[in-house]
């Protein structure tokens, strides 16, 4: 999921979205700018909004995906068999995939058309949902999570930079201030609808409904997106960098496989060596986009990027923020299940105090905290985060076994502090950099936000599997509180960022 920030005119949010004052390449069938008044002005504002439904939808159903496997992770098990490593690529296939490639999705849409990478995007979204719910193995399963992923790249970063195309100028601050309680409302309904469709085994598809759900939604979508939608593109487009992108996705690889896989192989010699090697594929990533740029071309990434200490260090704290919350989201359902013996429903709606807690603290956050106090609100996030988590975890220390009403008070404080930290967080790591590199920074944020998923899943995954033999209850007490640790240490790399939003 991408985040939406109001930014002053000519600051891109994402890549690939125009600035104020470049001229738009239409084309599309959407609406054109309405007139100030009359029938076709109301016409006009009705196929905005409409728009504006399609690509929240869009966004809602990545959320969703990410979201309700957790809850479903269990009876897929428990169908399939195969092992706890299995588990965490069904989560990690996605964002890693997502992750790798989003970047890249947002440069086509760049190229070819953001209209036209949207739609595909979608069409193949909803076809691998399809393939997902009717998967006969965890590897097929696994294999449809990652062609998901890829999907999702190309359609997700497309969203903003169609929003800008929509509307004018003056009702672009409320319509993006419409993602955020969306949002928050699919973060309930993840874990809940999750849940819910997994035990109500619906014309007897069981946990193969959470992947179903996606298919309605993306056929509405896609019908609708082709009616309204407007055709935008870069007025100066940008080629594509083919090597940077096998670079990248070989050092994401090679740093992520061995994390998840290398538990149930015994961690051989291969599984170091291997995450050692990520490193300096990175840095021959690093001084290939330099030289991409040096040559006059189109860098995935604009290296002078990383010579803003407030842009690094809002890299590094989203990186252990994002992956704890992605891993969290993972972990808690499957202790509930595994170590609580809750139902798949029972163990969704226990889930919502978190859900509604992080939905208050990004409306707090977001309205007036985050503004006025700017990053500091944001660290105190996440040290209220690792309160939270760490009640959690003295709760099932004491209690043994916690009922549901027992683990409210940890959820929820967990919850309030997590949503202050994702309201202003992406504001507040954009203002150290110049407008003319504030596309490609956002881009790489929402990329290092799917790329800290996949890590989350798999460090916070693999520490709690390798605990379990001794017994669930230690098992989730520490992952819980290697999860908190983390918070603390991104709260003090959050000094690096920038004081406050540019806005």
């Amino acid at each position: 999921m991408t985040a939406p920030h109001s930014d002053p005119p000519g600051r891109d949010t994402a890549v690939g979205v125009r600035t104020a004052g470049d001229a738009p390449a239409r084309g599309g069938t959407g609406p054109a700018k309405a007139p100030a008044a009359g029938p076709e002005a109301d016409r006009g504002r009705a196929l905005r909004r409409l728009g504006l439904a399609v690509v929240l939808a869009v966004e809602v159903m990545d959320l969703l995906d990410a979201t309700i496997v957790g809850v479903a992770s269990p009876a897929i098990q428990a169908d399939f068999g195969g092992s706890s490593t299995q588990i965490q690529w069904i989560a990690a296939g996605y964002t890693l995939a997502f992750a790798v490639l989003m970047i890249t999705g947002a440069r086509l849409g760049d190229i070819v058309g953001r209209r036209r990478m949207f739609l595909i995007g979608v069409a193949g979204f909803g076809l691998c949902s399809l393939l997902c719910a009717c998967a006969t193995s965890p590897g097929m399963l696994i294999g449809m999570r990652a062609a998901q992923g890829g999907f999702a790249a190309m359609m997700v970063p497309q969203g903003l930079g169609l929003v800008r195309e929509l509307f004018p100028p003056e009702d672009l601050g409320a319509a993006f201030g419409v993602f955020g309680p969306v949002m928050g409302l699919g973060a309930v309904a993840g874990p809940v609808l999750g849940g819910y469709l997994t035990d109500a085994d619906l014309l007897g598809t069981g946990w193969r409904a959470v992947f179903l759900i996606n298919v309605p939604i993306a056929l509405a979508a896609f019908a609708v997106a082709l009616r309204v939608l407007p055709e935008s593109r870069a007025p100066h487009r940008p080629k594509l960098d083919p090597v940077g992108v096998l670079l990248l996705s070989t050092a994401v690889l090679a740093l992520v496989y061995p994390l998840v896989q290398g538990r149930d192989l015994g961690w051989p010699l291969w599984s170091y060596l291997l995450m050692a090697a990520s490193l300096p594929v990175y840095a021959v990533f690093a001084r290939h986009q330099g030289w991409v740029r040096r040559r006059g071309g189109s860098p995935l990434l604009e290296p002078g990027l990383f010579r803003h200490r407030g842009f690094t260090g809002s890299l590094a704290a989203g990186l252990v923020f994002f992956a704890a919350l992605t891993g969290l989201m993972l972990i808690v359902p499957l202790y509930l299940q595994f170590g609580l013996g809750y139902s798949a429903q029972r163990a969704g709606l226990a889930m919502v105090p978190w859900a509604l807690g992080s939905a208050i603290g990004a409306t707090l956050s977001g309205a007036w905290l985050g503004r006025k106090f700017g990053r500091v609100v944001l660290q105190g996030g996440l040290l209220l985060a690792a309160v939270g988590i760490g009640v959690v975890a003295l709760t099932v220390h004491a209690a043994g076994t916690p009922g549901v009403w027992q683990l409210v008070p940890g959820l929820l404080v967990s919850g309030i502090g997590l949503g202050m930290v994702m309201a202003p967080f992406f504001d507040i790591a954009l203002a150290g950099v110049s407008d003319e590199e504030a596309g490609s920074a956002s881009g790489v944020l929402n990329a290092v936000q799917q790329l800290s998923g996949s890590v989350g899943v798999a460090v916070l995954g693999t520490a709690f599997f390798s605990r379990a033999g001794h017994g669930m209850n230690a098992a989730v007490e520490s992952t819980l509180l290697m999860a908190g640790g983390g918070l603390v240490v991104a709260a003090a790399v959050a000094f690096l960022m920038p004081r406050r939003a540019a806005h």
